[in-house]
């Protein structure tokens, strides 16, 4: 069990425009912006806005993880098929552990919306005790990956990724994160429940 209960979240954009200026970042807000909704118990952001270059992002993740001591690092930006689009591997080469059904997940949920999202090449790793996972570049498309498919009456139909987050994060040794049931409800063995 971590010492600290405050979980550390390292949210990384991944842009040469928006790292360059030439355009604003919607990613790290739109990341904090979901992740206030989301979570109920203490956390603390560690925002990066970065170039899309591989020595960069695996520098940047290898800092948050060995460094700054994140739990958790989730990026947006730089998954798909063009030249530039370097993020999975940059976050494979700097893995310990590769989880790859959070990417087959996120290929899935996208496949709700839009027939590209089979070019999206995001992927999930473990290093040391930090689970880092490559999201989508767009706004909706990472509140959708994260929170999952809803119908017309705001049901769930298809369960987003965070959803297996929390659980995750107490295997590899991190904080006990618990989330708003209404935006995602984490899911754990009865076992591994606590007692409130």
């Amino acid at each position: 069990m971590s010492q600290n209960e405050t979980l550390k979240v390292g949210l990384v954009s991944i842009s040469d425009r928006a790292s360059a200026g030439i355009y604003e970042d919607k990613g790290i807000p739109a990341l904090q912006d979901w992740l206030n909704s989301a979570l109920t118990s203490p956390w603390q952001a560690e925002p990066r806005l970065i170039e899309d270059d591989q020595a960069s992002i695996e520098k940047t993740l290898i800092e948050l993880v060995d460094v700054v001591g994140c739990d958790l690092i989730l990026t947006t930006g730089g998954t798909g098929p063009a030249v530039r689009d370097v993020t999975p591997e940059a976050t494979l080469a700097i893995a310990d552990k590769e989880m790859p059904g959070f990417g087959e997940e996120m290929r899935r949920i996208s496949l709700n919306f839009v027939p590209t999202a089979i070019l999206s090449r995001q992927v999930a790793v473990i290093r040391k005790q930090c689970l880092i996972i490559n999201l989508p570049g767009q706004p909706k498309s990472i509140k959708e990956t994260l929170e999952g498919v809803r119908d017309a009456e705001g049901k769930v139909t298809h369960v987003g990724i965070f959803a297996a987050v929390p659980y995750c994060i107490d295997l590899i040794g991190g904080p006990y994160a618990e989330t708003d049931e209404s935006v995602v409800k984490a899911f754990r063995p009865k076992s591994a429940i606590r007692c409130k």
